[in-house]
């Protein structure tokens, strides 16, 4: 499949045969990551990654650098606040022009959509969401992989995701029903998901046959889960409303009990960084059930899958 420079902004630009593209590429180069000690024995793609970041992030920076670099490629960490961009406020099209003569890519991490569709709109090389205020794509890529990797498939399963309906939400929204699988959200009326994507995800759910539910029920919501997802209710940006956000998510703890109401044999996935006792207990994230630092380890691997697919000659 020719994938060759595309931008990756959201899962919606992306068929269902296109991500599980994706997903057989990250297996694949999981696959021979391990079988060689951890020491790549191919790289395939001899690139420059320009890493721009407007939001700080652990498993974003570490996973896309030691990626390129086991690719054969070069990273280049890009902070914001050491680019023209903040200096002296050269636009984002002349940036990204620039940029587009001396990398083979440009992975951001930003505040904004905005701000990745104009780099987009005027870049010559793939654009890749890191995270924005809507998208978290590659982390999706990342979940999926791990959820198959867990259950063997990813077709008529159902994923509750409980918390804020936030970016990665919205994108769990798109990318596991475009895989066939009903997804419920489960979250207070006023952290609902954005209503323009989630009416975009149901015409994909009614063309998929499988279901989307938005409710505030927590049991009827869990009930037979084979995957429970969670995610921090104060993500970067909304710090001013934590004494709001601790109170309005007070019963959305993924504790023991609201497990119980899932499958007995459900995996739980969180995409890090945790707030212990807020979101989760630490008897589930550090349960049996939990797959989190698998979902970590995972980002490396699908995000290499996405910058061969994109950036290779």
């Amino acid at each position: 499949m020719n994938l060759k420079g595309r931008h990756l902004l959201t899962l919606f630009d992306y068929t269902p045969e296109e991500i599980i593209y994706f997903l057989d590429l990250g297996d694949e180069l999981k696959e021979e990551f391990n079988k060689h000690g951890g020491h790549p024995n191919r790289k395939p793609l001899k690139k420059s990654l320009g890493m721009m970041f407007e939001k700080t992030s652990t498993r974003t920076r570490v996973s896309f650098e030691t990626g390129i670099w086991e690719l054969g490629g070069q990273p280049l960490f890009l902070s914001f606040r050491d680019t023209q961009l903040v200096g002296t406020g050269e636009s984002t099209s002349d940036t990204s022009q620039v940029l587009s003569r001396y990398l083979g890519g440009i992975m951001a991490r930003v505040y904004k959509h905005k701000t990745l569709t104009d780099l987009a709109e005027h870049s010559s090389i793939p654009i890749i969401n890191g995270l924005c205020d809507l998208y978290h794509p590659c982390q999706i890529l990342a979940d999926l992989q791990t959820i198959r990797e867990h259950k063997g498939k990813l077709k008529g399963l159902k994923l509750v995701y409980v918390g804020d309906g936030n970016n990665v939400a919205q994108s769990l929204m798109i990318g596991c029903t475009k895989m066939g699988m009903d997804v419920t959200i489960v979250c207070p009326d006023d952290y609902k998901p954005d209503s323009e994507i989630t009416e975009k995800v149901a015409k994909i759910a009614e063309k998929m046959g499988t279901k989307l539910e938005i409710t505030k029920d927590v049991p009827a919501g869990v009930k037979d889960a084979d995957v429970i997802y969670t995610d921090t209710w104060i993500s970067m940006g909304d710090e001013a409303q934590k004494e709001i956000r601790l109170k309005a998510f007070k019963e959305y703890t993924v504790d023991k009990k609201l497990m119980s109401y899932a499958k007995n044999d459900a995996i739980f996935l969180h995409c890090l960084p945790a707030h212990r006792g807020y979101e989760v207990t630490d008897e589930v994230i550090d349960s049996k059930q939990s797959v989190v630092f698998d979902e970590a380890e995972n980002r490396k691997h699908s995000q290499k899958a996405v910058m061969l697919a994109l950036m290779r000659d």
